[in-house]
């Protein structure tokens, strides 16, 4: 059996990363907001802050959000580079 491609790859990760309900509804707000803070997520969805943190690391890890750093505060927004890739990866599946 041949070695998965980049690209398998890259989809498999993607697909990890979106395999959970609660990532694909930070996904759809995220980018619904354009950018937002972490505590305005929480205050959104059903989970803990430390939960959506971990989920949010999940996301950035993969390439599909980005954060930065404002003081006390983390400001994330949907990676549109990494969805984009993610997106064309699926339609070429």
């Amino acid at each position: 059996m041949p070695k998965p491609s980049k690209d398998d790859s890259a989809l498999a990760g993607y697909a990890k990363a979106l395999g959970h309900p609660i990532r694909v509804q930070i996904m759809r707000r995220l980018e619904g907001l354009g950018t937002c803070q972490t505590g305005s997520l929480v205050e959104s969805l059903p989970v803990a802050q430390s939960t959506v943190s971990e989920h949010l690391r999940i996301l950035r890890e993969a390439g599909l959000v980005s954060g930065e750093v404002d003081g006390p505060r983390r400001c994330y927004c949907v990676n549109t580079e990494g969805l984009a890739t993610a997106r064309r990866l699926l339609q070429d599946l």
